[in-house]
């Protein structure tokens, strides 16, 4: 008999102890490298986050840097936010921050100790852009050995507030990111991602970008390279996706599709200078989804990335989906029971490792 487990950072848990479950989330990194010089029209930058600015942050989050580095806020706000996603039901929180976004990892376990809820930290390697040298010129064995390093020995020895020693594994690989066109590097992250999925028999989430081509393109080389096809998620896809048609047609892959821009309201992609959905258009991307039979292949998620989007600074918080969207899934007909597959059978199935 198989031993099932999923590797949180407080040590391995039993699937059926994660409960409602955020796959796709930030909590301790920094997205500066994405600053945006504000319109011209905006006199001021707004180096110090301000609480009263929170109507231009929602306009213009990445013309902030304050606004996207989660690196240095204070670990009492993160606690704060996640105990209200306890509070109301949840009870874990993928942690997506990979190499290049400078991740603050010791800080996963003490949120996870003060909050009661499971974090599960990723393996990995972000966008191109946001490597080291070192890194990348790595060979794809040489990004192999170091996911599978992190995932079965440990992250490196990281100190708390005391001085004492905090160790623990990656519990999958995530988030691979991609830019468009590929890199040689992000091709390279996904084949040592696909190869290496079935050695460990972990999860893994990749970032496409939001053009229509790239989680085709993304799925392809992780298959490709052997990875299961029931273990990939592909997020971001309510942006990659305007087309609901084109949602459907990468369904059929088998792929784990998410849609993890909930609370994400602003209508323009600053980054990428696209429109994009809001919240009740995600719904229904997911009603039609379920609607084709997919509903054991759909994630939902808030990618949570900077200040503004957290409750103590005006903005939704981890709560979001549980408070203010599952009511109005129910009214557009999508049953509790779907709701929970969805929330916590779907991600459970996916964090699971088997031994």
């Amino acid at each position: 008999m198989s031993n099932q487990r999923v590797q949180t950072v407080m040590g391995p848990v039993t699937p059926d102890k994660l409960g409602r479950t955020l796959p796709h989330e930030h909590l301790r990194s920094d997205f500066t490298h994405l600053y945006r010089r504000p319109p011209k029209y905006i006199a001021e930058e707004f180096t110090e986050f301000k609480l009263e600015k929170t109507g231009y942050y929602r306009q213009w989050p990445y013309s902030s840097k304050s606004n996207l580095d989660l690196k240095n806020l204070d670990n009492d706000v993160l606690c704060r936010d996640v105990s209200i996603f306890k509070k109301y039901g949840g009870g874990t929180i993928v942690e997506n921050s990979s190499e290049g976004l400078d991740r603050s990892l010791s800080d996963f376990m003490r949120i996870s100790s003060k909050t009661g809820v499971n974090i599960v930290a990723g393996t990995g390697f972000y966008t191109a852009d946001t490597q080291s040298y070192d890194l990348l010129n790595g060979s794809t064995e040489e990004l192999y050995n170091h996911m599978l390093k992190e995932l079965s020995v440990g992250f490196p020895v990281q100190y708390n507030d005391f001085g004492l020693a905090c160790k623990y594994k990656a519990g999958f690989v995530g988030e691979i990111a991609s830019s468009w066109p590929l890199k040689d590097f992000e091709v390279s992250a996904i084949k040592a991602a696909g190869e290496l999925q079935p050695t460990v028999g972990c999860g893994v989430s990749c970032h496409p970008h939001c053009v229509a081509a790239a989680p085709f393109e993304v799925a392809r080389l992780y298959l490709e390279a052997g990875g299961k096809v029931d273990k990939l998620v592909v997020s971001h896809l309510d942006r990659a996706f305007l087309d609901t048609q084109k949602l459907l047609e990468f369904s059929e892959l088998g792929v784990y599709c998410e849609i993890d821009n909930f609370g994400n309201e602003g209508s323009y992609d600053q980054i990428n200078n696209i429109d994009i959905p809001h919240d009740g258009q995600r719904i229904d991307q997911i009603k039609a989804l379920v609607a084709e039979g997919k509903e054991d292949r759909i994630l939902m998620s808030h990618d949570i990335h900077s200040r503004h989007r957290l409750v103590e600074y005006g903005g939704h918080g981890f709560s979001h989906i549980i408070n203010n969207i599952f009511p109005r899934m129910k009214v557009k007909e999508i049953p509790q029971v779907t709701i929970d597959k969805i929330t916590m059978e779907n991600p459970a199935r996916w964090l699971t490792i088997e031994e």
